[in-house]
Parts: C-alpha cells; structure tokens; sequence
C-alpha cells in the first residue's frame, strides 16, 4: 500500500527485540484505517487488531510504540521498537535498510482527491505525503509536487488551495471522500508493491514467526475477513 522511505542509519543492526516474548510494535497512528489513535487514546485499527491476533498465533507479547512516518524506519533500527506495522510497502529501497515479513495485504491503488473532478493532474499542484511511493511516483512524472509531513496536512492543502490534488492510497482517501466538497478522481495509480511488517536485519527468528502467523491467518481465512472489515485493500 502506502510508502516509500530512505533511512540513512545504521546504527543498532544487531540490536535483538525488547525480550524473548515481548515485541514493541511501531506504527504511525495517522493513517485510517489501517492505524490510528481512538478516542481513548489508543492505537486502533485494521493494523491494531491484525498485530495483536499475530503476537497471540506467534505466542509473542505486544507493546504498541507511535512513532511519526518520517523516523519510522531510522527508530526501528536503532532499537526504539522491534517491528513496523504503519501501512507500509515493501520495496527494494527501503530492503537495502530492513528485512520484510511476506506481505498481510496486497496493494493498495493509490488514488487522487480533489475540489475540481475536471483537476488537470499533469499541469497541476499535487500533495503527497513526504517520503512515501506516492511522492516519488509524482516526482518520477515531472509533476508539481508540494510534500507534508502527514496525511492529514496533505488532505489540508487541497481544502485551502495550496494544492489542486492529492495522491494516496484510495483506502486512506475514502475516510475523506464527501467532506468540504472533496471528491476523488476516476483516475487511479498502481503503484508499490503488497504491505509488510518491517524488521531489523539482524532479526531473522522474529521474522520468521511472524512470516508463519501471517501465513497462518491467510490459510483459514481470517486475514481476508480482517481485510473485509477494515475495507483497507483487495483480498487473497
């Protein structure tokens, strides 16, 4: 589904999770409905309710860490949470820095909204949130790119003027759809690969565990119902 991230850092590659059966799950806490905070305070969910069911098959402890988009991949790494779980597409970009679980959803169509529904994108302002494959899909067409720290802000800016359009995954955007005259366009991006639980390198046990639950749940179909309810991306 959603982004695409460089981390730079390689501090702690071979730093273990917190202890043998307790796992610090990092996640963003903005991005409806695949993580966010509810009203209690809580981290909440399709990716809130998918990790605790994968610590209960993997006999793991879960610890539920938020963390900002921008440092999610360089705080994995230096040891402030043992897994990624934000919505997050593998890539071969964001490889060269962690390790990936099997994807728990394939991908998700990125898409547009706007005020206009006759926006011409090519010759447009487009908002995207900063380091995601979405940014980069912009930039890669030679399209005006304006880039925000969250979701929200990118959202934000089409509803003030400072962009014409915004690019994200569609399942992020129909939390949006119909508020303040927002519309989406027909038009609609395939881009990135499924969505993955990030890890550190050095964590090939964990990996694996949690490879065997994600497996676990698509083989008897309690991943596809999970999907259904939170409507985050197609099925398996």
């Amino acid at each position: 589904m959603k982004k695409l991230i460089l981390a730079t850092s390689a501090l702690a590659l071979t730093a273990g999770f917190a202890a043998a059966d307790v796992v610090r799950m990092g996640t963003e806490g903005a991005y409806a409905p695949w993580n966010f905070v509810n009203d209690k305070g809580e981290i909440d969910g399709f990716e809130r309710e998918l990790g605790d069911e994968l610590c209960k098959r993997a006999e793991l402890e879960c610890e539920w860490v938020k963390n900002d988009w921008d440092s999610i991949i360089p705080n994995l790494v230096s040891g402030n949470y043992d897994t990624i779980i934000a919505g997050m597409s593998i890539t071969d970009e964001r490889d060269e820095v962690i390790d990936f679980t099997q994807p728990y959803t394939p991908p998700d169509p990125s898409a547009y909204v706007a005020m206009d529904p006759d926006v011409d994108l090519e010759n447009a302002v487009i908002a995207a949130q900063a380091a995601t494959i979405q940014a980069a899909f912009i930039a890669e067409q030679g399209w005006t790119l304006v880039e925000f720290a969250t979701p929200e802000e990118t959202v934000a800016a089409v509803r003030n003027g400072e962009a014409d359009a915004v690019l994200a995954d569609k399942s992020y955007l129909d939390t949006v759809v119909g508020t303040d005259g927002l519309v989406m366009l027909e038009r609609t991006e395939a881009i990135g690969g499924g969505v993955g639980m990030g890890l550190r390198e050095s964590d090939g046990e964990l990996r694996a565990k949690f490879d065997a639950a994600i497996q676990s749940m698509k083989d008897d179909g309690s991943l596809n119902e999970l999907i259904a309810k939170w409507e985050v991306s197609s099925q398996w």
